[in-house]
Order: structure tokens, then C-alpha cells, then sequence
């Protein structure tokens, strides 16, 4: 069972969809990664203040003293600047951060976020992450991005995983919305294709626009994989791990804690029952 806690309601006035502007679908979004727009909305979109709200409300989770991680993609920047907000303010002291990207790591030393490594903390409180599908038992598909690597390396790490999104991105069903991200190994990449195909999926490689392979932090390329809605995550999951050159996946189950989603109504925190690694430790 999951719980629905409704958290707030937006203080400003309801914003409203302009014809047009939010035709961009979540392949859409994909698209326009691989074009070199790494958020991939622009500032006018509704969707833009729902994943501010949904980071100002995570952040709150934030304790001082706490170890965390920072995600990656236009919502984990909303919330490192929430979090430089807060530490500026004085409202929180000495907590310390691992970013997933180089990105949110250029930006949070921009502001000032004192940074560690995983390699000198082998254990975090929690960390905050976007995502880019929802499933009802909080299962996630993540790597819109590109870094699902290490933000799943991070998760792993964590003993609490909150998840922000907008509304649109709850789903019936993992692979509804949204294609799933693999990382594999450049070496006879086409090679890991031929195997996703024969798993169901439509293969595509994910492109800049400058016509050359994406390339995530490690050096790898992402293929985004439409198998429509998954009816076994799991099973999947398992075949794509008994491959050799698939480096990592974008489905991320059972390492989700909580999810605060944002939408004209506000925002409301939904919770496992049971968080996976017991109660965080204290601040």
C-alpha cells in the first residue's frame, strides 16, 4: 500500500497551459536532450514550476549534519538551489553533498554546497533525484538525463530516497511514458541493440545535434528502449543485467522512499510503508 499526504497548495495563482505549449511529450523530452538542451523545457512551461515546488517541498527533508546525495536533470537543480537557499539562510548547518553529474557538481560549488565523494562516504542519509516515469508502488524509470549510472550507484548508497516530480509524470504502469534508458559500453554497441530488439523494445540511439552519440560521464552511450508498458519490470531488469556490455539500466525498483509530486493542486508526498533501509539516522 502506498500513502498519499497532501503537503501544500501553490501560493500563486493556478498557472495555466498555453495552446501549445505543452505538446512536448516525454519522448519529446528525450529528443531534446539529444539535441543538447540537457533540461529540455523551457522556462514558460507549467511544468517548470511544478518541479520547483516538488524541490522546495523535498528539501525540507534536509536536516542539518546530513550526508546527501544530488541527483540529476532539471528538478535536482531546482533543488540544489533550494538547498544553497537554505544553507545561506542560515536554516541548515553543515550538511555535505554528493552530486551524480557534472553538471549539478559544477553548479552546487557554484553556490557554494560544500561536496564530498562516495568513495569517502560509503553511506548517505538521503538523497533528492528527479525521475521521469512513476509507477503506483513507487517504482521509478530514470536516466532522461543520461547519469543513471551513478544516480543509481547513489540511491543504492542512500538510506532514504526521495523522488520529485510534476504530476505528469505518474504512471499506470512503468513503460507507458516513457522509453528505458540502458548504458552500454560503446565497444559493439549495436551488438546490445540486437539484444534489447529481442527483448521487445525499439531501439534508438540517443544522438547530439551535432549528429555523434551522446556520451555520458563515464564515456558510454545511452539507448533508449520503448517496450511500452512493462508488465514484469523485474523480469526485464534481470535479463538486461545477465548481459555483457549492458553497463546499467533505467529501471529503478524498489529503491524509492518517498515521492513528492507537484501539480496545480500542490503538492503531496506519497511513502512506502516500510522505508527500505529502516529509519534514517539523526541529523
Amino acid at each position: 500500500m502506498i500513502l498519499a499526504v497532501w503537503l501544500s497548495s501553490p501560493s500563486q495563482p493556478r498557472v495555466e497551459s498555453k495552446p501549445g505549449k505543452l505538446s512536448l511529450t516525454v519522448r519529446g523530452v528525450v529528443s531534446s536532450y539529444c539535441a543538447g538542451e540537457p533540461w529540455g523545457l523551457s522556462m514558460d512551461d507549467p511544468k517548470v514550476t511544478f518541479k520547483r515546488l516538488a524541490a522546495e517541498e523535498a528539501v525540507k527533508r534536509v536536516e542539518s549534519g546530513m550526508l546527501i546525495g544530488l541527483g540529476h536533470g532539471s528538478t535536482s537543480l531546482e533543488a540544489v538551489r533550494a538547498l544553497a537557499r537554505r544553507l545561506e539562510a542560515g536554516s541548515l548547518r553543515d550538511v555535505v553533498a554528493v552530486p551524480c553529474s557534472r553538471q549539478i557538481e559544477d553548479e552546487a560549488r557554484r553556490l557554494g554546497i560544500p561536496l564530498t565523494s562516495l568513495g569517502d562516504h560509503l553511506e548517505l542519509d538521503l538523497t533528492l533525484d528527479g525521475a521521469d516515469e512513476v509507477a503506483p508502488n513507487l517504482d521509478v524509470i530514470k536516466g532522461g538525463g543520461g547519469a543513471l549510472l551513478r544516480e543509481k550507484i547513489v540511491a543504492q548508497a542512500s538510506l532514504r530516497e526521495i523522488i520529485m516530480v510534476d504530476e505528469t509524470k505518474l504512471s499506470p504502469a512503468l513503460g507507458t511514458l516513457f522509453p528505458v534508458p540502458v548504458e552500454v559500453l560503446p565497444f559493439a554497441w549495436q551488438l546490445q541493440a540486437r539484444y534489447l530488439e529481442g527483448l521487445g523494445a525499439k531501439v534508438h540511439l540517443r544522438m547530439l545535434a551535432s549528429g555523434s552519440p551522446l556520451e555520458t560521464d563515464q564515456g558510454n552511450f545511452i539507448l533508449d528502449c520503448d517496450f511500452g508498458p512493462i508488465e514484469s519490470p523485474r523480469a526485464l531488469a534481470a535479463a538486461m543485467e545477465a548481459r555483457a556490455g549492458l553497463i546499467e539500466h533505467g529501471l529503478f525498483l524498489g529503491l524509492v522512499d518517498e515521492v513528492v509530486v507537484a501539480g496545480e493542486a500542490g503538492t503531496r508526498l506519497l511513502t512506502r510503508p516500510s522505508p527500505r533501509h529502516g529509519k534514517p539516522k539523526e541529523g
